[in-house]
């Protein structure tokens, strides 16, 4: 009886010792799309590590960043004045060259260590002369700490400035959670490892083989995510929109044309005459049939009186 309260005392343990060391559930946390020249696939290689990167916020120096153990934890979470901003702009200009423009606006990116993710110049239409009335748009990346000065220097390139919006997103809290999330993976994935160097049976190594690539694979993509936010708070999206000046058109000379005259003429000749041929379509097929039905029906009461009136004159001489 001693040996069954044992051994059933002893399983109790087991079963709880087990529970205990179980990893929390996870979810899985796919990367958002990222717009604006960052690739939104996660890292090929998952940290060796534990290590977490230390919360860099753009203009701070590295070194600051890290934590007192030589940034290897990366647990210290942001204060007031370390915060993760992401600041993207748009501009909406009026200018003359919009090719010229566009060009200006990818040198200076190249200026200022940024990039030119996309840019592109329609033509919109054509003018009297033939002159090309062209559009621009393009999009580009720049330092966050040259956002300010260098939306004044794409500003100077225009005649007019239609809008300009400057907006920041604090993404401290996104990004600590997914640092947060990403520990707790690095753990899990440390405890796998060592069940799967310590196994025996080749069954539960390949079970835990296959749990531990799923974490790896969750590893990944929080990896990846985190990297985007560290990118784009460091790189400024800045999209510009750009429309050709109408008074920038070459100066017409000579405005009276004469063959835009007779043009004109001709097609007051042809109105006229579709006026006309309107009028006779209508008269023929509409108006005419009724006519020639109020005509029988005329001519039929003109003959009945007339018969009528020629019947009573002999009567009438008679009488």
């Amino acid at each position: 009886m001693l040996k069954k309260v044992s051994f059933l005392l002893l399983a109790v343990l087991l079963l709880a010792a087990c529970q205990s060391a179980a990893p929390a559930p996870h979810e899985s946390l796919l990367p958002s799309n990222a717009a604006g020249g960052f690739g939104g696939s996660a890292p090929s290689e998952a940290p060796a590590s534990g290590a977490l990167p230390a919360i860099i916020v753009p203009g701070q120096d590295a070194a600051a960043a890290a934590s007192s153990d030589g940034g290897a934890a990366g647990t210290v979470a942001p204060t007031s004045t370390d915060r993760l901003v992401v600041k993207n702009a748009n501009l909406d200009l009026v200018v003359k060259d919009p090719d010229g423009v566009v060009n200006s606006i990818a040198a200076l990116a190249d200026q200022v260590q940024g990039f030119v993710v996309s840019s592109s110049v329609t033509q919109v239409s054509v003018d009297a002369q033939g002159n090309k009335v062209l559009s621009g748009q393009i999009s580009l990346r720049v330092p966050a700490d040259q956002l300010t000065s260098v939306l004044t220097k794409i500003k100077a390139l225009a005649v007019t400035v239609r809008s300009e919006n400057v907006a920041g997103e604090d993404v401290t809290a996104k990004y600590t959670d997914l640092q947060s999330q990403l520990k707790g993976l690095q753990a899990e994935a440390d405890q796998l490892q060592k069940i799967m160097d310590t196994g025996t049976k080749t069954e539960d190594v390949l079970n835990v083989y296959r749990e531990l690539a799923n974490v790896q694979g969750q590893i990944e993509v929080l990896q990846g995510q985190i990297n985007y936010y560290n990118q784009a708070a460091a790189m400024s999206l800045i999209s510009v929109t750009i429309a050709q000046d109408e008074s920038a058109q070459p100066i017409e000379t000579g405005t009276w044309q004469p063959q835009g005259v007779l043009k004109n003429i001709a097609e007051a000749w042809v109105a006229t005459y579709q006026f006309v041929a309107t009028l006779a379509l209508w008269g023929v097929i509409y108006c005419l049939p009724i006519v020639l039905v109020l005509g029988l029906v005329a001519a039929f009461f003109w003959g009945f009186f007339r018969r009528l009136r020629r019947a009573r004159k002999p009567t009438e001489a008679k009488a």
